[in-house]
């Protein structure tokens, strides 16, 4: 409403829509591109730089994950995941690229951190299955988990791809997103402090960025590539002709990413928000009994209901699961389908409603969860019951049974 210019797609008073109509560059808006690598900057504290000419834009990240796949791999080669990982990157990664996903898995024991024996059966098992690995990708912070990684693990896997001679991407679509400590550190900051620019591994780290999350704008289809690598940039370029971002997309946001006080004032009050929705959901699971993953970025909570599945399996968790969708009307995501391997973890998005909203919700899993506990505390008693119906029936038969004995030692 205070750019009336940019809305109405005018420059300077004078509208420019047959400007932006006729077509434009596969390459990009210069001022656009300009305008987002100051804005990935500025959100990593200013302690790295970004290139305009090493940006590819896209039509999301979806499209900028598909082209990476097609530019770094074959069909049948793999990429390393860490899990749980986004769902999504089952069909983004693999459907039309045939590209072969290898999970690195990782558990509950140290809050779900990428290790080296981890990542090195994962390596291990492509061999077995006679892949041949051309990658590893990341998504920091993490979805579903809302944590960012640690220096130690960024430093873990530079090293293992600079061993192999493979790739790393790193999807950082929620950089923006980080409301508390830690702080966020990019891969590129990484890179930077240990001096690995213009060497070989330097060209095979990529980044895969967006505004969706951290503008809110997955309507606007705004994504994209940064890569060191000239080669990944040119193939990927080609590419996005194939998803290309709109002109009017770009001069709008050009003029939002410029106006740094909006930018500022933005960041700024969504961290606030979303750390304020983000306690209030674990403060109101605990009171339920329900404990969550720390988190310190994201849209969504990891969300630990173990102890409310009947068993140990992902078919009791997919049991839980239909009930709190179907029963208590609540939509989240259960941890297998993000390639979780222990059951009872769920994601809770808390970011897309409003306060209300969450406060039912957050009422309803607490009625169902004192639903469970009722009737297992019934289901105890009842046991109870029959238990000590058994013994006196038991106890019975030995009394008759002592009678019998008696009046046989009478007789």
């Amino acid at each position: 409403m205070k750019n009336p210019d940019a809305l109405g797609l005018k420059r300077d008073g004078i509208s420019i829509f047959k400007e932006l109509a006729l077509f434009q560059d596969y390459n990009g808006f210069p001022a656009f591109k300009r305008a987002l690598v100051d804005f990935m900057g500025e959100i990593r504290g200013n302690k790295v730089s970004f290139d305009p000419n090493h940006v590819v834009l896209t039509a999301g990240a979806t499209s900028a994950n598909e082209t990476l796949m097609f530019c770094l791999a074959d069909q049948g080669d793999a990429f390393l995941l860490p899990t749980p990982y986004y769902p999504g990157f089952d069909r983004d990664l693999r459907w039309r690229t045939g590209v072969e996903i290898v999970p690195i898995h990782c558990t509950s024991s140290n809050g779900f951190k990428v290790t080296l024996p981890a990542i090195e059966q994962a390596y291990r098992q492509a061999q077995k299955r006679k892949l041949r690995v051309k990658g590893v990708l990341i998504t920091n912070p993490s979805n579903p988990l809302g944590t960012t990684m640690a220096r130690d693990e960024l430093d873990l896997l530079i090293n293992f791809i600079e061993d192999k001679q493979i790739h790393l991407i790193s999807d950082e679509i929620y950089s923006g997103t980080v409301f508390t400590s830690p702080s966020f550190v990019s891969v590129m900051e990484v890179l930077k402090d240990r001096d690995l620019d213009q060497t070989q591994v330097w060209e095979r780290v990529h980044i895969v960025y967006s505004l969706s999350k951290d503008l809110g704008l997955p309507g606007f289809r705004v994504g994209a590539i940064y890569s060191n690598d000239p080669v990944v940039v040119s193939a990927a370029t080609k590419m996005s002709s194939f998803g290309l971002v709109s002109s009017q997309t770009q001069y709008l946001l050009s003029a939002m990413l410029l106006d740094k006080k909006f930018t500022k004032e933005y960041m700024s009050e969504n961290h606030k928000r979303l750390q304020k929705q983000q306690k209030d959901l674990v403060a109101g699971l605990e009171k339920a009994g329900i404990r969550c993953l720390d988190s310190n970025a994201g849209l969504f909570c990891w969300v630990d209901m173990r102890h409310l599945l009947k068993s140990n399996t992902f078919e009791a968790e997919m049991e839980l699961w239909q009930k709190i969708v179907y029963h208590v009307k609540i939509n989240i995501s259960p941890g297998s389908s993000c390639h979780c391997i222990e059951p009872g973890w769920f994601r809770v998005c808390f970011a897309n409603m409003s306060e209300s909203t969450l406060k039912l919700a957050i009422q309803r899993l607490k009625s169902f969860v004192s639903s469970i506990g009722m009737k297992s505390q019934n289901h105890q008693e009842l046991k109870s019951l029959r238990r000590k119906s058994r013994n006196n029936w038991v106890f019975r038969l030995s009394l008759q049974s002592f009678y019998d004995r008696e009046q046989d030692a009478t007789t």
